[in-house]
């Protein structure tokens, strides 16, 4: 389960994703988003999952390595699919109890879980085709006009990539604890929940204690390179936007607009 956690995982390569200027895919990711939320109708659903389908291609990172981003929140999503599917009025397909099963809580509870599956994607390959370096960058520069009312954008932008950056190795290292108080014969499997609740104790204590003990370390490390904040530093490389940046641009614009369109359409219908 934990090798399942993809969040904060950098896939190095040289796709045409991971030419694009940080800053670019940041805010296209946002479009997107906003674009999941604005579809209405199969016809868009499936040109936005036709779109995140060309993404993954194009971004030549596996798939089943986006795909697994998916499966920690898959009980979520199920969950969500089966609360819509019973508390919408319409054709009653089953009844259990107090539930009823309707045709229109099927097809909004399958809209709402495609939604969710696909905003989990889109941003999985933000993180898979961006080095958190250059994370901090764009996002530092997206944040700089909120420089003028007083936001400290660097220290934001650092804070958000430390704990994305950190994400991986707290998992790695929350393996390697279980793993360890398995061998000492710790049993998490039998039990009832309250059992298997105290059983979590002898994990999340030195998980705990490691998660400061590096966060320590880390602060030390950057007060021995002098680090004083986003006062006056300089970036060794600077961000560029290119042809393939604008051309990206052009194309989600149109994706965009086809994608309003086809929801304009099934409005009207």
């Amino acid at each position: 389960m934990l090798q399942d956690i993809t969040l904060g995982q950098f896939f190095p390569g040289k796709s045409p994703l991971h030419r694009l200027d940080p800053r670019t895919k940041i805010i296209l990711l946002f479009v997107l988003i906003i674009l999941i939320f604005v579809a209405q109708g199969w016809a868009a659903y499936l040109a936005l999952t036709a779109v995140t389908i060309g993404l993954i291609f194009l971004s030549k990172v596996p798939p089943l390595t986006v795909l697994k981003s998916v499966k920690p929140l898959a009980w979520i999503i199920l969950f969500t699919l089966l609360i819509h599917c019973v508390s919408h009025d319409g054709e009653v397909l089953a009844k259990i109890y107090v539930f009823k099963l309707t045709t229109e809580g099927i097809i909004y509870g399958v809209q709402i879980s495609l939604r969710l599956v696909l905003l989990i994607l889109l941003s999985s390959l933000l993180t898979f085709t961006t080095s958190p370096l250059k994370l901090t960058d764009a996002t530092e520069k997206l944040l700089s006009p909120l420089k003028r009312i007083g936001v400290p954008a660097h220290e934001l932008a650092m804070m958000m990539t430390i704990a994305i950056r950190f994400v991986p190795t707290l998992i790695e290292e929350t393996d390697k604890i279980i793993k360890a108080q398995k061998s000492r014969g710790l049993d998490f499997e039998s039990g009832g929940f309250v059992k298997k609740l105290r059983a979590m104790v002898p994990i999340l204590v030195p998980l705990f204690l490691s998660s400061f003990r590096r966060a320590d370390d880390l602060a030390l490390a950057m007060e021995a390179r002098c680090y004083r904040g986003g006062e006056g530093r300089t970036h060794m490389k600077q961000l560029h936007l290119t042809k393939e940046d604008f051309f990206a641009t052009v194309l989600i614009i149109l994706i965009g607009a086809g994608i309003i369109f086809l929801s304009i359409q099934q409005d009207f219908f």
